[in-house]
């Protein structure tokens, strides 16, 4: 049984955040939620000495969790770079940001989990920024961990669409089996209360 830890989780206002959330509150951990409109703990990803000062008034902290990132979803002929960018900013820079300044926080322990996605290696149409914001985010979580202090970890949990949000993104994924967002935070939980570092875990 793992002893309670201190978490902040960014993006707990989501479909996936809330069910991490839940999740762990279930186990015991203690949660900070943090969001761009959290009424408490307003933390944007894009705003570096933001973070910094979140980070900061927190204390160390046992584990660090990402739920958040957008990415462009549309036709490759109709792209262009300006809408390419927008995962680069936010789903990829932003995560990368989060764990750049985190591991500097991290309790001795500690732990940093990111989220990609299953667009890392299952290719969709229009999926093309999406799967390119991915494999980085999963190339960047393999690499830091090579280079962390010994004790702390980064992981990523890598989900397929989720049955919560067919609706709206359904039509991208034909064929592909959905998973409850329930399901996806148990690989949270494996992340933050487990030994794995560097690992990519999958949820297809």
């Amino acid at each position: 049984m793992s002893a309670a830890k201190k978490i902040l989780l960014v993006g707990a206002g989501g479909t996936l955040g809330q069910a991490v959330a839940t999740h762990l509150r279930t186990l015991g951990h203690t949660l900070i939620e943090a969001s761009r409109s959290h009424p408490d703990t307003p933390l944007d990803l894009a705003d570096e000495v933001g973070i910094e000062r979140v980070l900061a008034a927190l204390g160390p902290l046992d584990a660090i969790v990402a739920t958040t990132g957008s990415v462009h979803f549309g036709p490759l002929q109709q792209m262009r770079s300006a809408q390419f960018e927008v995962g680069l900013q936010d789903k990829l820079l932003g995560q990368v940001r989060l764990a750049l300044i985190g591991q500097h926080h991290l309790a001795p322990g500690g732990s940093i989990t990111l989220t990609t996605g299953i667009l890392s290696e299952q290719p969709i149409a229009q999926g093309a920024s999406a799967m390119a914001v991915n494999a980085a985010l999963e190339g960047f979580v393999r690499a830091a961990a090579l280079e962390l202090p010994p004790g702390r970890r980064i992981n990523a949990v890598s989900p397929s669409v989720l049955q919560e949000a067919l609706d709206s993104y359904g039509p991208f994924f034909p064929g592909f089996e959905a998973v409850s967002a329930a399901r996806v935070a148990l690989a949270f939980q494996r992340s933050i209360e487990g030994i794995d570092n560097g690992t990519v875990f999958k949820v297809w």
